[in-house]
């Protein structure tokens, strides 16, 4: 039942109990002290009522008539409020019955009564009346300190009660106000879980609820940014993939198209020639040349798609020596430029997806440098980096930085499809990617996510 129980209600819960014992335990001190307060007023009074009897009896024997004195001494002291004086010979013992000098609404309960004072206190005080032995005993009758011991504690109870209740509501209400933002939290995560990333709280309550709250809208808004980038990846995406599409079929029809139709044009003439009586060698070695160089080109023009779809021999000879071949044929058609390269051996294998990535990197950031940059020197670093924030999964992170001294962007200037959608893939992948432009040159530094390391 207790883990069914919220946050409020058990607090509320437990400081009902804390002042329930609390009030318990001052109720049952009232309650032992009562006992010993109740006999030291027995023994007070007894004491007080033996010394002036024994004062009054000692001129007794002096009186004309002392029985009738005797008897007015004993009737005067029986007036007395806490003690009763009764006159007993020696054979007599039995104790006069308790009386009540209490109203009814004062009396205390007959339980409280007798858990407090059980027995009453009775002396025997012996004296001499004309050489006869007798005895006066002296019964305390404590009714008015019980009632006022028992008044206090139903005053302490009522008190205590009415105290107790007050501060519990206003305990109760403070804590209210405190915990109040948690049911915000809940909805407001509710919403977040939903899809709706605009929801946000408004910080209040304790200082360690505020400052959940605050970390929650910034949750929210983050989760929020992440979703919109996300989706405007998504959007990049698809352009990008249509936009290469679009490249590609219109390279395909303006090439191929002219190739096939050349192609198609010198089969036919072979056809014709074919059906003559008597070929003209001349013509069929005129037409088969003019295949043969068709041929040729769609071969290198194939290449050239298939390098753009995928990097010949990346897969089957690694990432180090497809790395290697592009770069020999960079320095081949830009002799004037000096390209330095370190791979780490440090590096271990990193992934067909990473493997992919990082070559489109260096092939990127090389083309615009050639194309743009002006540079006559290029530096490559590809190492072991530190994992982006947030990786998961024991993965680890390839650091590729390019580098050259041109002449920089300009201020205004604006990531082309090809770094667009680098950027965006290496996103994807869950790596960053930042491009520094200075008086030396700019800089292009990804890190980008590996296999999981065994």
């Amino acid at each position: 039942m207790w883990q069914k129980l919220s946050l409020r209600a058990r607090i509320n819960l437990l400081l009902a109990l804390v002042l329930a014992l609390g009030l318990a335990i001052n109720i049952a001190r009232l309650v032992i002290e009562a006992g010993p307060r109740v006999q030291a007023e027995d023994q007070s009074v007894i004491r007080l009522a033996r010394e002036f009897i024994e004062t009054i009896v000692a001129g007794l024997n002096d009186a004309p008539d002392p029985e009738a004195r005797l008897d007015r001494v004993v009737q005067d002291l029986s007036r007395l409020r806490h003690v009763s004086i009764t006159r007993q010979d020696d054979a007599s013992a039995k104790l006069p019955e308790r009386r009540s000098e209490t109203t009814d609404e004062r009396a205390a309960p007959a339980w409280f009564v007798a858990m407090v004072h059980p027995e009453q206190t009775s002396v025997r005080v012996p004296i001499t009346v004309r050489g006869q032995p007798q005895s006066l005993l002296i019964t305390s009758h404590p009714d008015d300190e019980m009632a006022e011991i028992w008044d206090g504690i139903v005053t302490q109870l009522e008190v205590g009660t009415a105290i107790a209740v007050a501060l519990f509501l206003v305990t109760m209400l403070v804590i209210g106000r405190a915990l109040s933002p948690l049911e915000a939290l809940s909805q407001a995560m509710t919403n977040i879980e939903a899809g709706l990333y605009d929801a946000r709280v408004e910080p209040g309550g304790a200082p360690e609820l505020a400052a959940i709250c605050s970390k929650l809208n910034h949750l929210a808004a983050t989760l929020g940014a992440a979703v919109d980038d996300k989706r405007q990846l998504a959007e990049r995406t698809v352009s990008l993939q249509d936009s290469e599409r679009k490249e590609i079929a219109r390279e395909l029809h303006d090439e191929f198209g002219p190739y096939l139709f050349a192609l198609r044009a010198h089969a036919g003439a072979l056809m014709r020639l074919s059906e003559t009586g008597v070929p003209d060698p001349g013509a069929l070695r005129k037409h088969g040349g003019a295949i043969l160089e068709q041929v040729n080109a769609l071969q290198q023009f194939n290449r050239r798609i298939l390098e753009r779809l995928r990097p010949v021999g990346l897969a089957e000879l690694g990432l180090r020596e497809a790395l290697g071949a592009l770069l020999r044929l960079w320095g081949e058609s830009h002799p004037d430029v000096s390209i330095e390269t370190s791979i780490s051996n440090a590096l271990g294998p990193t992934g067909e997806t990473a493997d992919l990535t990082i070559y489109r990197i260096v092939q990127e950031a090389l083309t615009n440098v050639f194309r743009h940059a002006g540079a006559t020197s290029v530096d490559i670093t590809i190492e072991p980096g530190e994992p982006p924030t947030g990786l998961r999964g024991g993965r680890g992170c390839a650091l590729v930085r390019i580098s050259d001294n041109g002449r920089g962007l300009q201020p205004d200037h604006r990531l082309g499809l090809g770094l667009t959608g680098m950027r965006e893939r290496i996103l994807a992948l869950g790596g960053t990617l930042r491009i520094a432009s200075g008086d030396d040159g700019v800089t292009v530094e990804a890190r980008v996510p590996t296999a999981a390391r065994a």
